[in-house]
């Protein structure tokens, strides 16, 4: 006789499988063993460093955007979780504060052990660069919300910072300096234009294999560098380049009365970028859209610049890009990009 009972499993969710996955990240996650004891539990417990005399807890939570689309079309998944935890933590030092800890949530359609477990990897990478602890999660398996082997991801992370080590914009100055910090390509945002643009000229990106690299690459943390910078005391203020480009996010870390001066004609545009701009893209919408190679922003002083210089790897090393000086328009540009 047949079964006709209703289950879970038969509506599409597989419990059995995600317990397997919650004993996959119970077993590869942390740097040290006692941070996977939330794992598994309904929330996570974790203390406030005792050095914080005056603790201020900072919050952010993001995601990877359309860029979840190039990862299912190359079918490759241990990247993007790198990008997820950068998005966040990446947000976090502009205020000072040191990320502490980071959850994440993956919803899809029906759980793939393979992928789930591709996505962790990255995320504990993300991490450990961060130096921060993936202290739990949640995964939803959603079927007949997302269509088939699609998914979303977000992240969520806490940092901590001393009340009088908050990074306020009000110590930008006049004649102090604009410096931009490489980014390691695209980062993860403007993928809905980029993905548009491969449709449009019907590019292969499987058999492309310079585009292919480039897409899938990861968001850089800026996380260790920028926590030593602000320890010697050497950056005044900061901005993570995201969406809406160094406009939109530079102004938001300027005090009224003044303005970031930006050269265009400084600033050093990956190979990515030039590629993007040759598929008929304006100045203006590369701008707004992308970071064009400028992932991060330092405002310091001029006597700073090479003492900055040395915390930075030579590959990304910071480079100037403007100066501060006294008006009414937050950011103006000068100059054009060399693409």
């Amino acid at each position: 006789m047949k079964n006709n009972k209703f289950t879970y499993q038969k509506s599409g969710v597989n419990i059995s499988k995600a317990d397997k996955f919650v004993n996959f990240i119970s077993r590869n996650t942390g740097k040290k063993k006692k941070t996977n004891k939330n794992i598994g539990g309904f929330g996570s417990i974790t203390s406030i460093p005792k050095y914080f005399k005056e603790p201020k807890i900072v919050a952010s939570t993001d995601g990877v955007g359309t860029k979840i689309e190039i990862a299912n079309y190359l079918d490759k998944f241990d990247t993007i979780g790198i990008d997820l935890v950068a998005m966040c933590v990446n947000d976090l030092i502009v205020q000072g504060a040191k990320p502490l800890i980071f959850l994440d949530y993956i919803s899809i359609n029906k759980i793939n052990l393979k992928k789930l477990k591709s996505i962790l990897i990255g995320i504990n990478k993300g991490c450990n660069i961060a130096n921060c602890s993936l202290v739990g999660g949640e995964t939803a398996e959603m079927p007949g919300t997302y269509s088939k082997n699609k998914f979303d991801i977000a992240g969520f992370s806490v940092g901590i910072v001393d009340k009088k080590n908050v990074i306020k914009k009000d110590k930008v100055k006049k004649n102090d300096l604009v410096l931009a910090v490489p980014a390691s390509g695209v980062h993860s945002n403007g993928y809905s234009l980029i993905r548009y643009i491969l449709k449009r000229k019907n590019i292969n990106l499987r058999k492309n294999i310079y585009l292919r690299n480039e897409l899938i690459k990861p968001t850089r943390i800026y996380v260790k560098e920028v926590l030593k910078l602000m320890e010697l005391n050497l950056i005044k203020s900061c901005a993570n380049i995201t969406g809406g480009g160094i406009e939109d996010n530079l102004k938001r870390i300027l005090p009224k009365g003044l303005v970031a001066n930006i050269n265009l004609s400084k600033i050093k545009p990956n190979k990515i970028f030039q590629w993007i701009k040759s598929q008929n893209v304006s100045d203006n919408e590369m701008l707004k859209t992308f970071n064009c190679g400028v992932g991060f922003c330092l405002i310091a002083k001029s006597s700073n610049i090479s003492k900055i210089q040395k915390v930075f790897d030579k590959k990304y090393q910071p480079y100037v890009i403007g100066k501060i000086a006294p008006g009414n328009t937050t950011v103006k540009f000068n100059e054009k990009i060399q693409w």
